[in-house]
C-alpha cells in the first residue's frame, strides 16, 4: 500500500478556512477520483508560533502505478484550484511513502 503525503503549512487568518474548504469541497474532488482507499488530515503539533499551521493531509492507495496516474491525470487541476483559493497563503509538498507494516495492537493499560 502506498501513502501519498501532502503536507501544508497554511497562514493562520486563513486556517480554518482552508481545513473546512479541504473537508467539504477538495478532499471529496480528490476521493471521486476513484485511486484513493482512505485519507486522513493530521495537525503537526507546536508549530503555532510560526505565523501559521501545519497540516498532512494523507491518501492511502494500492499502487505506485495509480499513484502516478493520479498525479497525471487529476493532480494539476486540483492542485490548481487550491492555488487560485489560496495563493500566497501556503506552501506545501508532497511525499510519496510505501506501508510496510501496521501495528494495531493495543498497548496494555497502565
Amino acid at each position: 500500500m502506498i501513502l501519498y503525503n501532502v503536507t501544508v503549512s497554511i497562514d493562520t487568518n486563513v486556517a480554518e478556512d482552508w481545513l473546512q474548504w479541504m473537508k467539504e469541497v477538495h478532499i471529496p474532488e480528490v476521493m471521486s477520483t476513484g485511486y484513493f482507499l482512505g485519507n486522513q488530515i493530521c495537525r503537526v503539533m507546536g508549530d503555532e508560533d510560526t505565523g501559521g499551521m501545519t497540516y498532512a493531509v494523507q491518501y492511502t492507495c494500492r499502487s505506485v502505478e495509480d499513484l502516478q496516474e493520479y498525479q497525471r491525470e487529476h493532480s494539476p487541476e486540483l492542485q490548481q484550484k487550491v492555488n487560485e483559493r489560496y495563493a500566497g497563503q501556503y506552501a506545501s509538498f508532497r511525499t510519496m511513502l510505501e506501508v510496510v507494516g501496521v501495528n494495531v495492537e493495543r498497548p496494555e493499560e497502565k
